[in-house]
């Protein structure tokens, strides 16, 4: 039988009008949307932000990975979840496997593509670009990323502020995803660069519950939500 094709659908940042034409054509054509959600709970931010394009009925099932840096339980999950999707394509079912943002940027879903063409390198895979975080941030804050000849950069700070003290000193913007956890090492960080910057931290970008902030200082000791990135900014002008 042959194989029906998956696609990795990026759904957009948080704001369900950020979808594109293309992603909504194929989460309305596909037989089965799959969801990733924390081992812990099953909620699915990816799922609410595309259930109201989703209208043909197809069946919905989440998956689960853990939230952790541990390789291992890391490859399991990437391996079990890798299963459970060939079992509707291998039959011959268009599936998505939808994703915030961009399928391909800090996204689950490389890893499960990467895993499946080694599995099943016969089912097809098209991925379907989605809206980043960074680029709804940049528009929310009024932040120009880059102009003429400057350049920017996209980072995790998923382990402090190492990473924006390199990069700072090599482009002229550097948004910094996945705040959240060391925030307070990254403010430190800030503070040490001994340039001029602008810094701004847009948490939940598109929701209702959207901040803007653009002293992020005055958050130390405080804790961010999970969706929170932030946009620092060589300032030229002064």
């Amino acid at each position: 039988m042959k194989p029906g094709t998956l696609y990795g659908v990026g759904v957009g940042p948080g704001d369900p009008e950020l979808i594109t034409l293309k992603a909504m054509r194929v989460l309305n054509q596909v037989e089965v949307i799959f969801a990733a959600a924390s081992s812990k709970n099953e909620y699915s931010l990816a799922l609410e932000n595309a259930k109201s394009h989703m209208l043909n009925g197809a069946v919905v099932v989440k998956l689960s990975f853990p939230m952790t840096r541990e390789q291992e339980a890391l490859e399991r999950a990437w391996e079990e979840n890798a299963h459970r999707i060939l079992e509707f394509v291998q039959k011959g079912k268009d599936a998505a496997f939808i994703t915030i943002g961009d399928p391909l940027t800090y996204s689950t879903f490389g890893y499960m593509m990467q895993t499946i063409q080694e599995m099943a390198p016969e089912v097809p895979v098209h991925v379907i670009p989605g809206v980043t975080s960074y680029q709804a941030a940049t528009a929310a804050a009024h932040e120009i990323v880059a102009a003429q000849e400057e350049t920017f950069c996209v980072i995790s700070g998923s382990k402090g502020g190492e990473q924006l003290k390199e990069m700072i000193n090599k482009v002229d913007c550097v948004v910094m995803l996945k705040v959240y956890r060391h925030l307070d090492n990254i403010l430190d960080t800030l503070e040490d660069l001994g340039i001029q910057v602008r810094v701004t931290l847009v948490s939940r970008c598109g929701m209702e519950d959207q901040v803007i902030c653009n002293n992020p200082q005055e958050l130390r000791g405080k804790k961010v939500p999970y969706l929170s990135l932030m946009i620092v900014k060589k300032d030229k002008r002064q």
